[in-house]
């Protein structure tokens, strides 16, 4: 049986899922994003690229609200979320975001169905719901009879696919991943990307992917290409 997801039908015309306006961000002199505009709809898988030091890590950061912009605004399907105190902003990291960085970062403690639980869990779910969601997830993502497991005991992919189904457990509006895919090989990678796709597809949530590899990013529907800390192409 699969999760419970949200509807995945969008119609034309729909509000962003997220958007970024005029996006500026600062660390001392250096102006690592210089008025960036962005968005994602419900649904849409986008990439973005360009060069170290470009500035796309600096915008997913900004638009997760893990970094505060110095300027321009932030949009969550149409609610302006960048003036948010710290504690709404991580509440929202809990509830609508889902991330999925290169290496996992799962909890080396904890089991696989736990870590996939961990999001619930923080936001005060019951711990036997958390626990059954998070075990129809990790089958949906193809490691039935591996949820008693940790990440030690996983492959690099499996952990990978531990990560995401982390991500989607809570069902998020928006998926960040930074470098799904760097720590693992080609083959191995492109299974991870599909399964990442794949599910988030499933539960109708956007996703925004940050890499180097041109290869994965030409296989997404739209690629952002960022150039000190402009966007040169969409």
């Amino acid at each position: 049986m699969r999760p419970q997801t949200k509807d995945p039908v969008r119609t034309v015309g729909a509000q962003p899922a997220l958007a970024g306006e005029g996006l500026l961000k600062r660390y001392g002199d250096q102006l690592a994003l210089a008025g960036v505009d962005f968005a994602v709809q419900p649904g849409e898988a986008v990439a973005i690229v360009g060069p170290s030091g470009s500035g796309k890590s600096s915008l997913l950061h900004v638009l997760a609200g893990i970094l505060r912009a110095d300027g321009g605004q932030i949009f969550l399907a149409g609610e302006r979320i960048d003036q948010l105190s710290e504690t709404k902003r991580s509440e929202l990291r809990r509830t609508e975001f889902g991330f999925v960085f290169q290496s996992g970062m799962l909890v080396a403690e904890l089991s696989a169905e736990e870590n996939v639980a961990l999001p619930a869990l923080l936001g005060g779910a019951g711990r036997s719901k958390a626990l059954a969601a998070g075990r129809e997830w990790l089958t949906h993502l193809g490691l039935r009879g591996k949820e008693k497991r940790r990440p030690g005991e996983l492959s690099g992919g499996e952990a990978q696919r531990v990560a995401i189904a982390r991500a989607l457990c809570h069902q998020p509006s928006v998926i960040f991943a930074d470098e799904p895919t760097g720590a693992l090989d080609t083959r191995t990678g492109q299974e991870t990307m599909n399964a990442l796709l794949g599910a988030a597809a499933d539960s109708g949530a956007a996703v925004i992917v940050v890499t180097h590899d041109r290869d994965l990013a030409a296989a997404l529907p739209r690629t952002v290409t960022i150039r000190d800390g402009r966007v040169i192409t969409r």
